[in-house]
């Protein structure tokens, strides 16, 4: 099946959400707090109404799992699995570096899959079995073969301040052992450039589906490896998630077995 004109209509709908986002990234917003640390704007609503009228508009029998409380369920093989901003707390404090992700899941595989940056105007997108690709530019991981030599990039959890398994350690553990360690604030931006070789690898815990979808897919089409912390095959679904150029990856598994685990 061609995957072509569900990935234009998702970077349609990306874009159009991610303009209403820059245009206003100023603008005074309402905040509610859903945990200690974690928290939505009526912004992230405002721009996955965007998305899911353009999408279902041009889909009308699709599915659709997203993160404000979206879960659409039309007995469909096809589920559109939308973050509206993944880096909400970012966008809250006018830092830019946040992005809009929407992925198309098919039969419980994802097919493609988009993240656009709109600071930078960035379109990071991949078609399974086609290759990645930024502004229609092929991309590919770095070539880095040393973790001593490595940039990762991370994130921490929301329950950070609640639970023992925080990613603290595993931190400490990489710090010591890397060139150095970025923490962005979007795992899927930090995804999409393992993908295109500004970072080496990462690494995070206790991510949602709406995270990590489409930016699995851009690894793996960029030539990157994605498993869980032990190795495993990796799943959208899963506790944790570790990505890589996949020339660093055991080394990686190495070093989080030293950790915490879920």
């Amino acid at each position: 099946m061609e995957w072509e004109e569900s990935l234009k209509v998702a970077e349609e709908a990306s874009r159009m959400a991610g303009e209403m986002l820059r245009r206003n990234i100023d603008s005074s917003r309402e905040i509610v707090y859903k945990g200690a640390v974690n928290l939505v704007t009526d912004f992230d609503k405002r721009s996955q109404d965007v998305i899911f009228s353009h999408l279902s508009s041009q889909f009308p029998d699709h599915d659709f799992l997203a993160e404000e409380d979206l879960c659409e369920q039309r007995g469909s093989e096809f589920r559109w699995i939308i973050d509206p901003i993944d880096g909400t707390t970012n966008y809250v404090h006018n830092f830019p570096i946040f992005c809009v992700s929407i992925a198309l899941e098919w039969k419980n595989k994802v097919v493609c899959g988009v993240i656009y940056d709109p600071m930078r105007e960035e379109m990071f997108s991949a078609i399974s079995g086609k290759g990645s690709q930024v502004n229609g530019q092929k991309i590919h991981t770095s070539a880095t073969s040393d973790l001593d030599k490595s940039l990762l990039a991370t994130g921490f959890p929301y329950d950070v301040r609640e639970s023992e398994v925080n990613n603290i350690d595993h931190f400490a553990n990489f710090a010591t052992r890397v060139q150095a360690i970025r923490r962005c604030g979007s795992a899927a931006l930090d995804l999409c450039y393992v993908a295109c070789g500004r970072f080496d690898g990462f690494w995070e815990l206790k991510l949602s589906p709406w995270d990590v979808a489409a930016g699995v897919l851009i690894v793996e089409e960029s030539g990157g490896h994605v498993s869980s912390f032990q190795g495993e095959t990796a799943s959208i679904y899963g506790k944790d998630l570790l990505a890589s150029n996949g020339l660093i990856h055991e080394q990686m598994i190495q070093i989080l077995k030293l950790g915490k685990q879920l």
